[in-house]
């Protein structure tokens, strides 16, 4: 592709003029250029010139990726909805603009901010360290109160995800390995070589379930995003390093987790994001394939995603990323412990795994349907070549040789120890029981939306797994969301398109039938005696993760995102 782009971009300075006065056309032509070209610069215009074409190459090459990619309409609006942003940032600072939008943030985020930090009237807060420390009478019981303030019913199964529960047996098994290892570092491997041993069957284990072959490696890591994090780091030195690539390129459905965002932000890559299938909600590989370019580093797909909880044509994806040569990284960091075991328990399955080829790295999230305790994940390789590029080396600090395997350097031991007793005490039947209930109870919803709610809901795709998501075109479904939270549901809501999901848990399962009873009820509530219901939720609302219920005010989504993330940190004053 890059020999095409050169002939054209030599083609197009031939036409603009270097030289048009020569006569001739073919090799001669060229020649007789370069030599006029010669014969009429000196040393200092070699360079000049040299950074002029250089410069003008990389534009071109820009530019003719984002055509390839998006076609030329696609690209008119890629440059277009540019110049809106800008236009539209430039309007909203106007002063008038300004003090409206700030007034409306301020009564948003005042909201945001009572909602979430209780007043000292309520809490006695904490500024500073006590000048005498406390009993641990005195400790145990504020935390027992702390435990109990007013929060989502989650032990009663009514939260989306969030909370991936094994039981109280597994709980204080999980709190006495911790106990035994709350010292220990996975930084210091000889000072604690049994979290060392723990890591890499934990490792294994999971390498086994998701059929990687001889030769396939992998590392622990805190969680979800810093797998994803290290998978693009992978990508990006090893592309750099067998490839040359210095400006690297991601290709990653719409629908992909926001961690590879957060990748590409963090590592200075360009991410690009390929439209879904409207019907199947899968990534459109068509669009993939015309985004692939030459410092194309990695390709992604999901399984399931979090939005839909829809599987990508992995195969698909697979079969592109060997025809490019280029690393293919599953997300199956929600699939954790459910999509290994779909096949195993005679449900409908889809190809994901290390099985396909094509496939160099998979996340896989322990501390999700794998039960372990929080801050727990796998990050999967082909081959040792690409784990290796995640790591950091630096041999000449004062302090000695310094490897760390991830992000993190100090990591805590004793999740590892709660994650393997946790995996353990399971074991295959374990996870091959709940996965059968839980993508059971799933399954039960979708039906009960299809047959039993519709038309007014309608399911995204055809999930196979453990996560439910719907839209309506009749019911505002942020109405619905704050319908379903005044009966003690906190679902998650999502935008483009606006729609709810639903993570089923094991313990949203003794509760299915509840949850479709009230939300049959919810929507009958937002439905006029017309049968039209109110109206339908418009693109632009902004949902935080994590949080159930939606901003309803577009524009300033950002601004409140930044305010959200600052209550975390905030307390009341004196």
């Amino acid at each position: 592709m890059r020999i095409i782009q050169l002939g054209v971009f030599i083609s197009l300075l031939i036409a603009i003029g270097l030289n048009t006065t020569v006569e001739g056309a073919g090799p001669s032509r060229l020649y007789n250029l370069a030599i006029e070209y010669y014969d009429s610069r000196v040393h200092w215009q070699f360079i000049r010139d040299f950074v002029f074409v250089k410069f003008l190459w990389y534009q071109f090459t820009r530019s003719w990726d984002l055509i390839m990619g998006y076609g030329v309409i696609g690209a008119v609006k890629f440059l277009y909805d540019r110049v809106v942003h800008l236009a539209v940032t430039q309007f909203m600072a106007l002063p008038s603009i300004k003090t409206k939008v700030d007034n409306e943030v301020l009564a948003i985020t005042t909201k945001l901010e009572s909602d979430m930090i209780p007043s000292s009237d309520e809490l006695t807060y904490y500024h500073e360290l006590p000048r005498q420390g406390w009993t641990s009478e005195a400790v145990l019981e504020q935390l027992h109160s702390l435990e109990t303030l007013k929060h989502s019913n989650w032990e009663k199964g009514r939260v989306s995800g969030a909370v991936y529960h094994g039981g109280e047996d597994l709980l204080e098994l999980q709190a006495k390995a911790y106990n035994l290892f709350g010292v220990a570092n996975q930084l210091h491997p000889d000072v604690f070589p049994g979290v060392r041993k723990m890591e890499s069957e934990i490792v294994s284990m999971v390498l086994k379930l998701y059929n990687a072959p001889t030769g396939a490696c992998g590392t622990s890591t805190s969680g979800g995003t810093e797998s994803l994090l290290l998978a693009c780091l992978s990508a990006k030195k090893h592309a750099f390093e067998t490839r040359g690539v210095t400006d690297p390129e991601i290709v990653a459905p719409i629908t992909v987790h926001a961690g590879f965002d957060k990748a590409a932000y963090y590592f200075g890559i360009k991410l690009h994001h390929a439209p879904i299938d409207p019907i199947t909600y899968q990534v459109d590989i068509l669009h993939v394939k015309r985004l692939i370019n030459a410092n194309t580093v990695l390709l992604v797909g999901s399984a399931p995603n979090f939005p839909h909880g829809i599987i990508d044509d992995i195969p698909a994806l697979g079969a592109l990323a060997q025809r490019h040569n280029i690393p293919l990284h599953v997300d199956a960091c929600l699939g954790s412990f459910i999509m290994p075991f779909l096949e195993p328990a005679g449900l409908t399955s889809a190809l994901f795994d290390f099985r396909v080829p094509g496939v160099t790295s998979v996340s896989c999230d322990t501390h999700k349907y794998g039960f372990a305790p929080k801050g727990s994940s796998v990050i999967m390789y082909r081959n040792q070549l690409l784990r290796a590029s995640q790591y950091f080396v630096c041999t000449k600090w004062s302090g000695g040789i310094y490897g760390s395997p991830t992000l993190a350097g100090s990591r805590p031991g004793a999740l590892m120890a709660g994650c393997w007793a946790t995996m353990m005490t399971i074991g295959y039947e374990g996870y091959l029981a709940s996965c059968l209930e839980i993508v059971g109870a799933a399954q039960r919803l979708k039906a009960a939306i299809r047959d039993e709610i519709g038309p007014h809901l309608q399911v995204l795709g055809d999930p196979i797994g453990a996560v439910i998501a719907f839209k309506s075109d009749t019911v505002n479904i942020y109405d619905l969301a704050d319908s379903m939270k005044k009966l003690g549901w906190h679902l998650s809501a999502l935008q483009k398109p606006a729609a709810i999901h639903v993570a089923v848990t094991k313990l949203t399962v003794p509760v299915i039938d509840d949850l479709i009873r009230d939300l049959k009820d919810s929507v009958n509530g937002l439905v006029g005696q017309d049968g039209r219901g109110s109206a339908p939720a418009k693109e632009g609302t902004a949902a935080l993760y994590g949080v159930a219920g939606s901003v309803k005010t577009a524009g300033v989504a950002d601004r409140l995102a930044v305010a959200f993330l600052d209550n975390l940190y905030k307390l009341p004053k004196n």
